[in-house]
């Protein structure tokens, strides 16, 4: 661009700008302020009417909120209260509830202890409860023992000398074994010198012989693993299995069952009628009753009958009831020493014992 050009520019620029530069002069010539009022600066703690209409429902909510929280925590405080109060109350149901846990057992208890008598000696330990009674029967000497188990192995069976064909005294089991009661088991039979057991017989569990079906008048009797007593006429293995047998032995014949004395075969009646006997019963809470009758000779003219012993399980509120070997196999030892009056004089070596623990 030629300098003649640029001359007409300059001087239209400074004739756009004069008007500003003239202004600016006189501002600073004339010494000018300028000042903005108070209202013009925001003041703390106050609002416009429009900012307040915006925050109140703002501020009422969070009022709302509060008077929420406060509720809400004095009610979260009485729960807790309510609540301790009810863990307390329950705690001492729980209390009264243990204390009268028992309570059932107790009251049957004293029933059937009251038909029993007094008895002459007891035994408590934690395995078990048990006591020794004289009865007051009429045409023989007879005594009880009523057995509550507390434990699994507060009870066995075990074999003569701990093998088959082996035979010692109810006495000497209970010795080598260190229980506080003994009582002969099942039947047996002699052969080769040895003794065996009669029929089926469980030790620990297990089938001693192998399993032989019932036959005639002959039943197995003995505990589950729940202590319980077992017992009846079994064809095949699997009925005997179906209920579990711990041990047991077998012997002759029913006396009762369901609280109903059973018929006796004739055979059983008579040979002889009377004899020294042992039977074993349960009650309803599964204790354990025996029942055991003097006899001085196996001829029939002393001791019990079968008869007989079926009505001391009727007088003594039992269920069911077995019959075990008797004559002179029938022996009771309690607290280390023999109670009844053997009829062989001393106690007869037998294959199979009932052995309790204290």
């Amino acid at each position: 661009m030629s300098a003649i050009a640029v001359r007409p520019l300059n001087r239209t620029l400074l004739l756009a700008c004069a008007p500003f530069l003239g202004l600016l002069l006189w501002l600073f010539l004339s010494n000018v302020s300028l000042e903005l009022s108070e209202q013009a600066y925001p003041q703390l703690g106050a609002q416009s009417p429009a900012s307040a209409g915006a925050d109140g429902p703002a501020l009422a909510g969070l009022d709302q909120a509060r008077e929420l929280a406060s509720g809400t925590g004095q009610s979260i405080k009485k729960q807790i209260t309510l609540y301790q109060k009810t863990n307390a109350d329950m705690a001492k149901i729980a209390s009264i509830a243990s204390s009268q846990a028992g309570r059932p057992y107790q009251i049957y208890d004293s029933r059937i202890t009251r038909k029993l008598g007094s008895p002459s000696a007891t035994i408590r330990s934690d395995k078990l409860d048990a006591q020794l009674y004289y009865l007051g029967t009429q045409n023989f000497q007879s005594y009880a023992v009523k057995i509550k188990m507390k434990k699994q192995d507060a009870a066995k069976l075990v074999l003569g000398n701990d093998k088959i064909g082996g035979a010692e005294t109810t006495l000497s089991a209970a010795n080598r074994y260190k229980a506080a009661i003994g009582i002969n088991a099942g039947g047996f039979a002699d052969g080769g010198g040895k003794r065996y057991p009669l029929g089926t017989t469980v030790v620990g569990g297990s089938y001693v012989d192998g399993f032989q079906p019932t036959m005639k008048d002959l039943f197995f009797v003995g505990l589950n693993a729940n202590n319980k007593l077992i017992g009846g006429k079994f064809s095949s293995q699997a009925q005997l299995d179906a209920l579990g047998p711990k041990f047991g032995a077998t012997f002759v014949p029913i006396l009762m069952k369901g609280g109903q004395p059973t018929v006796i075969p004739d055979k059983w009646r008579t040979s002889p009628k009377r004899a020294p006997r042992t039977v074993i019963a349960n009650y309803k809470d599964d204790q354990l009753l025996f029942l055991i009758a003097n006899g001085y000779n196996e001829n029939g003219s002393s001791g019990a009958t079968l008869e007989e012993m079926q009505l001391l399980l009727q007088r003594y509120g039992a269920v069911d009831g077995y019959n075990l070997d008797g004559g002179g196999s029938t022996s009771l030892v309690f607290n280390g020493r023999v109670v009844n009056s053997p009829s062989d004089g001393t106690l007869r070596k037998l294959p199979t014992h009932f052995l309790f623990f204290k």
